[in-house]
């Protein structure tokens, strides 16, 4: 038995096949350096946000401009056929419904504008559409101001402001309220005018070329004339009354007559509020040459679109609320005549202070006359 003492070779492999079996680990191990997330990598929004408000936007306010004229227009026919026989309060009512048939009008620009991501309609019509939208704002709240001083005036102090003997001091008031609205509205036919921007020309004001501060100046006349003041004065005036009306154990008809009232003013701030408040936001946020983000011009859109359905909600609210207004309405829908008095929507501006005194006055007079009796009684 022999044994094979030959050394034992090791399988020769070529250098071809030692290149294939080399792992290059330089390429992977030079990269040393970061990722930047915030330059390599571009966030792209989803285009369905946009989509649906390019959708939903010009829905609103196609619905919003149908109900509203229609509403206003109802309300302005039936004043019209009551012309002889106006109320203070009737004369306050259509001052409100021309204001909002005015930025009705609008509301197809408007549409037009949220549907294809902006504005088609030259500068002329930018100033004015964005002029009569804060005319709007500012006369409604201006006049509800003057009806809320002489509500309280007329129970809190027993006086009045408006008298239905003067009805040209009314007419007067409210010619004022529009007066210092045009005059607020002087930056905006000023600054007002079509910018370009990345997806399009938009509607908005522009103070790249004004002065110094003077978007500044511009935002802190609207937020202080415009609705801190003319603000502080409505609730002043509607705590006031509210105190007053809790301390009277019988309802009257100043109480009824301001019942009417309070909702208009509160639907007008829930409708009005946001805007304003995102409108401050983007006072202090964004310089007067920076184009507005994402959220806060959604914001601002949304928050717009919800100011002008302020304007279709008014007839809404008098015919739910206004006995007068509601037959003068079916009357005239059903071709029949209503012979009903009195103002249109009873707001008590210039009407309330007799009634109520006379009827305290009888309320006085009863336990005399009583008295009167019983001494009487026995002579008799």
């Amino acid at each position: 038995m022999t044994h094979d003492k030959r050394p034992q070779i090791a399988p020769v492999t070529s250098r071809a096949e030692e290149a294939d079996m080399d792992v290059d680990l330089g390429g992977f191990l030079s990269q040393n350096g970061t990722y930047d997330y915030d330059k390599d990598y571009e966030y792209k929004p989803d285009d369905e946000s946009e989509g649906s408000q390019a959708v939903l936007i010009p829905l609103l306010y196609s619905a919003v401009m149908v109900v509203g004229q229609l509403g206003n227009v109802l309300l302005l026919v039936i004043l019209i056929q009551k012309r002889r026989s106006w109320s203070i309060s009737d004369i306050f009512i259509l001052h409100l419904g021309v204001a909002d048939a005015l930025l009705l009008a609008t509301l197809p620009l408007r549409a037009v504008q949220a549907a294809e991501h902006g504005w088609r309609f030259g500068t002329e019509l930018c100033k004015i559409s964005g002029a009569i939208f804060n005319i709007n704002f500012y006369c409604g709240i201006f006049l509800l101001a003057c009806i809320s001083v002489d509500r309280c005036l007329s129970i809190v102090h027993n006086t009045q402001l408006f008298t239905h003997n003067k009805p040209a001091t009314a007419h007067l008031s409210c010619l004022f309220a529009w007066f210092i609205s045009l005059i607020l509205t002087i930056p905006d036919w000023i600054f007002l005018t079509v910018v370009t921007e990345d997806k399009g020309t938009v509607c908005r004001n522009d103070y790249s070329q004004s002065v110094t501060n003077g978007r500044l100046l511009s935002r802190l006349r609207h937020h202080t004339l415009g609705l801190l003041l003319p603000a502080a004065v409505l609730i002043f005036c509607c705590v006031r009354v509210l105190l007053r009306l809790q301390q009277r154990s019988k309802s009257s008809h100043k109480q009824t007559a301001f019942m009417v009232l309070l909702p208009l003013v509160v639907v007008f701030f829930l409708c009005w509020v946001p805007y304003n408040i995102t409108l401050i936001v983007d006072t202090f946020r964004n310089g007067p040459k920076e184009p507005l983000d994402g959220s806060l011009k959604t914001a601002l859109m949304v928050t717009a679109a919800l100011g002008c359905v302020h304007a279709c909600l008014r007839p809404l609210l008098y015919f739910g609320l206004c006995d007068n207004f509601r037959k003068r309405t079916v009357a005239l829908l059903t071709c029949t005549t209503d012979e009903s008095q009195g103002s249109l929507c009873e707001l008590g501006v210039g009407e309330e202070a007799r009634p109520d005194q006379s009827q305290e006055a009888v309320e006085e007079m009863k336990p005399m006359t009583s008295v009167e009796q019983q001494v009487q009684s026995p002579q008799c």
